[in-house]
C-alpha cells in the first residue's frame, strides 16, 4: 500500500557543487538537479566536502549541525556537518580540515584516502540527519563517492535505519575511475578481510578501482545521456569497465542533463554587453562587436565568429583543432579560444594568434565572466570531442543563439540536431568521425550558410534558442527511477503535473486526437442513413440486417478514408448490406412508380437488361453511390477505390440476392425501366444532387426530411445513378458484368421469356 503522507527523501552526494565549488560539469549537475527535485516534490539533502576554496560569504551562512567520528581502516577521523539552506535545498558540508582545507578540490597524492573518508562520512552521516529525514535514496556521483554503496552494503546493511536505503550511482565521465594501489584496501578501507568486497574492488593484481566497486554494489546505475550509456558498454568507450557495464546493463540507463535556464538567460544575464531574446536578437550583434574589440579581433559583422570554451585536452578534440585551424583561419572564419590544459595545445594556440592577428584570439586562462560574453557574442561554438558523456557547453551555446559544431558522440549527438538544408530542420552542425578534415568541412558548411543564406541561418538560430533544456524533464526521469525503487511511496500530484507542463512541446500530437472524432462523426452519420431507409419498406428483413449494416458502414467509411478497401470478410458483410439497401430502394421505386404503362416497361427492358446488374449493384450501398456520383466529375482516387470495391462485392450481392430475385425481378425490372424512361426527369433531378455530389457526407442531412416527401428522396437517389451510369456503363458495365456473368445470363433469359 502506497504511503501518501511520506515524501521521497534523497541524499545527493557529490565532490563538487555549484555555486560553492565547481571544476566541471559535475558541479553544474549537483547545483541544479537537487533544486529541480525539490520543485518536483521531493526532499533533498546535498552532501559536499567543506573545501577551503568555498567563498567566505557561504561559510558565514553555515551552521554547525552535528559532529562524530568516522572509522577509516585503523584510524578514527573527525567529521563535522555544517548545514546551509540555499534556494530551497539543504546542503550538508562534510568538515575535516586535514583532508579538505586545501587550495584545490582534488589532484593530490592522498586523493584515495581523502575520498574514501568522504564516502565513509556520507554513509555514517545518514544517522545524523535532521529529525524526520529518513534517507530513501542515496545518489552518488563519480568515483569520489563510489565507495559509499560498498561501505553501506558491507558495514551498515542490516541496521534498521539503512534497510530502506537504495543506492544510485551516476557516471559523469567513465575515464576518471579512481584507481589506487591495493594497499589501501586494508590500511584505509578496511575491507581486505571481506573476500567479496576485496574481489569486487580489484581491477588487476596490484590495484583497486573505486568506480568498479560502485558499478558492482549500486542498486541502479545512470549516466548523463542515452547515447553515452550505450557507448560505455563498448571497448572503445568503456575504459576497461565495458564488461561489467554489459553485465549490469539491465540496471543502467542514460538520463540527459539539463542546464539552469534562469542562470543562462540572454534576456536577463548581467554579465553580457547587451541583453536579447529569441524575438529580438539585436543585442547579440552588440555583444559580438564588443567581444571582437575586447579580444583584439577585427570588428566585422560579415565574418562568422567561432569560439571554444574548453579544457585544452585531447578528449576535447584539440588534436583536430590544431590540425584544421590553419585552414579555418585562412578561410575567413574568426576564432577565439578560452581555457587551460596541456602545454602543447596552449603553445599551439598562441602560435596561431601570432600568425593571424585580428582573426585569432587565445585566452589561456579560466574566466567564467569572459566565457559568458563569448557564448553570447559568437556565431558558432566548436566542440569536436573525442568522447563527451553529456556536455553542457553546446546546450548553453544554443541557449544564447550560438550554433554548435559538434562531433556525433555521447550527449553531443543527443542534444544537437544536425542542419538539413532540404527541410531546414536542425539546431547546429555535426560530423561523425574523429577526423580533422571532417571537422573542417563542418565548420565551412556552417560558414557558407552564414555567408550565403542569412535567412536560413537566422531560422536555425531561432530553432536552437527555442529548445527546452531545463532540468525539469531530467528531474522527472530521475524521480521515475526513485519511485520505481520505492513503490511503497506514493508519488505526489505535483510531480505528475510537471511532466504535463514539460510535455507542452509535444502539442503536435493533439491535432491527431482531434482528427479521430472528425472521422468518427461521418461514421456515425452513415449508419443513421441506413436506419432511416430501413423503417419504410420491410421492417422484418431490415431489423435482422441492421447490426451488420451499422458495423460494416463504420468499417467501410474509415477504410476508404485511410487506405484501400478492407479484407474479404468486410466485403461479404458489405454485400449483405448492399442487398438490403437495394430492397429498400426497389420497394420505394415500385410503390411510387407503378403508374407507368406496361408498354414503357417492355420498351425499356430491352435496353436496360444488360445494365440491370450494374445499376442494382451500385444502387445498393448508399455511401458508395454518392462516392461514384462524384467520381465522373472529380475523378478522385477515393472514387476509383469505391468502384473497385463495388465491382467485387457485386457478384456476391447478386448471389445472395438470388432467393429473393424470383419474387422481386419484375419489381427491379420495373424500377430500372422507369429509371431509363424518365432520364429527362433525372437530368432535372441532377440540380438537386449537385450539392450532394460535392459533399457526399451530408447525405445524412437531406434524408431526415424526406418523411414529408418520400418521393423526392426515392427519386433523388436512384435517378442520379442511371443518369450518370449510361455514359460510363458501356465500358464499366462490361467490367462489372465479368464477376457475375452466369447470374446476368439467367436473369436476361428470364426477362426474355416474360416478354
Amino acid at each position: 500500500m502506497a504511503d501518501s503522507s511520506k515524501k521521497m527523501q534523497i541524499v545527493f552526494a557529490s565532490a563538487e557543487c555549484a555555486p560553492f565549488v565547481k571544476t566541471g560539469g559535475l558541479g553544474d549537475v549537483a547545483g541544479s538537479l537537487p533544486a529541480a527535485l525539490v520543485r518536483a516534490g521531493a526532499e533533498v539533502i546535498v552532501m559536499v566536502p567543506k573545501y577551503a576554496t568555498i567563498k567566505d560569504e557561504y561559510k558565514a551562512q553555515m551552521e554547525h549541525f552535528s559532529d562524530f567520528y568516522v572509522s577509516l581502516g585503523w584510524r578514527n577521523e573527525y567529521c563535522g556537518l555544517e548545514k546551509l539552506e540555499h534556494d530551497g535545498v539543504t546542503y550538508m558540508f562534510i568538515d575535516n580540515e586535514r583532508y579538505f582545507a586545501r587550495d584545490y578540490p582534488y589532484g593530490f597524492f592522498d586523493d584515495g584516502e581523502r575520498f574514501a573518508f568522504f564516502s565513509k562520512a556520507i554513509t555514517e552521516s545518514l544517522q545524523h540527519l535532521p529529525a524526520g529525514f529518513e534517507c530513501d535514496i542515496l545518489h552518488c556521483n563519480d568515483w569520489q563517492t563510489a565507495l559509499a554503496p560498498v561501505f553501506l552494503r558491507e558495514f551498515y546493511q542490516g541496521l534498521p535505519l539503512y534497510d530502506r536505503v537504495k543506492t544510485v550511482f551516476s557516471i559523469h565521465n567513465v575515464a576518471f575511475q579512481g584507481q589506487f594501489s591495493d594497499t589501501v584496501m586494508e590500511d584505509i578501507l578496511g575491507v581486505a578481510h571481506i573476500p567479496a568486497a576485496a574481489s569486487q574492488l580489484r581491477c588487476d593484481a596490484c590495484s583497486i578501482n573505486y568506480m568498479l566497486g560502485a558499478l558492482r554494489y549500486a542498486d541502479a546505475i545512470t549516466t548523463v545521456s542515452p547515447t553515452y550509456a550505450n557507448e560505455i558498454q563498448t571497448p572503445e568507450f568503456g575504459e576497461g569497465l565495458d564488461g561489467v557495464l554489459r553485465e549490469r546493463s539491465y540496471a543502467l540507463q542514460g538520463i540527459l542533463n539539463g542546464i539552469d535556464v534562469a542562470g543562462f538567460d540572454p534576456a536577463t544575464d548581467k554579465r553580457i554587453a547587451a541583453n536579447y531574446t529569441v524575438e529580438d536578437r539585436s543585442g547579440k550583434a552588440v555583444c559580438k562587436a564588443k567581444l571582437q574589440e575586447e579580444l583584439g579581433l577585427e570588428v566585422r559583422d560579415d565574418r562568422p565568429l567561432m569560439v571554444m570554451v574548453t579544457r585544452l585536452t585531447r578528449q576535447k578534440g584539440m588534436d583536430l583543432v590544431m590540425y584544421a585551424l590553419d585552414r579555418i583561419l585562412a578561410g575567413g572564419v574568426q576564432v577565439a579560444v578560452l581555457g587551460t590544459g596541456d602545454r602543447d595545445y596552449e603553445d599551439g594556440l598562441r602560435y596561431f594568434q601570432d600568425k593571424y592577428p585580428g582573426t585569432m584570439a587565445a585566452r589561456i586562462e579560466f574566466d567564467p565572466a569572459l566565457s559568458q560574453r563569448m557564448y553570447a557574442a559568437a556565431d558558432m561554438f566548436l566542440m569536436p570531442s573525442k568522447f563527451e558523456p553529456c556536455g553542457l557547453s553546446q546546450i548553453i551555446a544554443m541557449r544564447y543563439g550560438t550554433l554548435p559544431i559538434v562531433r556525433e558522440t555521447g550527449g553531443l549527438k543527443d542534444t544537437v540536431i544536425p542542419y538539413n538544408e532540404f527541410t531546414g530542420e536542425g539546431t547546429g552542425f555535426s560530423f561523425t568521425n574523429f577526423n580533422g578534415d571532417e571537422m573542417g568541412d563542418a565548420v565551412f558548411r556552417a560558414a557558407r550558410l552564414f555567408w550565403d543564406n542569412r535567412d536560413a541561418w537566422n531560422q536555425l538560430v531561432t530553432q536552437a534558442m527555442s529548445q527546452d533544456f531545463s532540468w525539469t524533464r531530467s528531474a522527472d526521469k530521475y524521480l521515475d527511477l526513485y519511485f520505481f525503487m520505492h513503490p511503497e511511496i506514493e508519488r505526489p500530484a505535483a510531480v505528475v503535473d510537471e511532466p504535463e507542463a514539460v510535455a507542452e512541446p509535444v502539442a503536435a500530437e493533439e491535432p491527431k486526437t482531434e482528427e479521430k472524432p472528425v472521422e468518427a462523426a461521418p461514421v456515425k452519420a452513415e449508419p443513421e442513413v441506413k436506419v432511416e431507409v430501413t423503417p419504410e419498406p420491410e421492417p422484418e428483413v431490415k431489423t435482422a440486417a441492421k447490426p451488420a449494416a451499422k458495423k460494416t458502414a463504420t468499417r467501410k467509411t474509415t477504410a476508404m478514408k485511410t487506405t484501400t478497401t478492407k479484407a474479404a470478410a468486410s466485403k461479404a458483410a458489405t454485400a449483405s448490406k448492399a442487398a438490403t439497401a437495394s430492397k429498400a430502394t426497389a420497394a420505394k421505386a415500385t410503390t411510387t412508380r407503378k403508374r407507368t404503362t406496361a408498354a414503357a416497361k417492355k420498351a425499356a427492358e430491352a435496353e436496360v437488361v444488360p445494365e440491370v446488374k450494374a445499376e442494382i449493384a451500385e444502387a445498393k450501398p448508399a455511401a458508395k453511390a454518392t462516392a461514384t456520383k462524384a467520381a465522373p466529375k472529380a475523378a478522385t482516387k477515393p472514387a476509383v477505390k469505391v468502384k473497385e470495391a463495388a465491382a467485387e462485392p457485386k457478384a456476391k450481392a447478386a448471389v445472395e440476392a438470388k432467393p429473393t430475385a424470383k419474387t422481386t425481378t419484375r419489381k427491379r425490372a420495373t424500377t430500372t425501366a422507369k429509371k431509363s424512361t424518365t432520364k429527362a426527369a433525372a437530368a432535372k433531378a441532377e440540380a438537386k444532387p449537385a450539392a450532394v455530389k460535392e459533399e457526399p457526407k451530408p447525405e445524412a442531412k437531406p434524408k431526415p426530411a424526406p418523411k414529408t416527401a418520400p418521393k423526392a428522396t426515392a427519386k433523388a437517389e436512384p435517378k442520379v445513378e442511371p443518369a450518370k451510369e449510361p455514359p460510363v456503363s458501356p465500358a464499366a458495365a462490361t467490367e462489372k458484368k465479368a464477376p457475375s456473368k452466369k447470374t446476368s445470363v439467367r436473369k436476361a433469359t428470364a426477362t426474355r421469356k416474360r416478354r
